[in-house]
């Protein structure tokens, strides 16, 4: 059997989030940790919400909210990069 992978954020509970500019300062308040973020980092964290995400499933959302052309290749480097800072998980 192929399982798909799926992403997910954190609970918005766990987050503070400021603007900062060109930068969104994020705290994640489980892990102690401040992000700087650019675009598109929190646009994707805020497309995400709470929900669990394909790739396919999030390039759509994000093409449709947007009016992007899809990337799978780029989100899934984004997505992999906000796993790697533990703000987002792969299941």
């Amino acid at each position: 059997m192929n399982a798909v992978t799926r992403f997910r954020a954190g609970p918005r509970a766990d987050l503070l989030v400021a603007p900062l500019d060109a930068f969104t300062a994020l705290y994640h308040r489980p892990s102690g940790i401040t992000h700087l973020l650019s675009t598109p980092a929190p646009e994707l964290l805020d497309t995400m919400g709470e929900g669990e995400w394909t790739v396919a499933e999030l390039a759509a959302a994000l093409a449709a909210r947007f009016d992007l052309e899809r990337d799978d290749a780029a989100l899934t480097a984004r997505l992999e990069e906000l796993v790697d800072a533990g703000l987002v998980e792969r299941w």
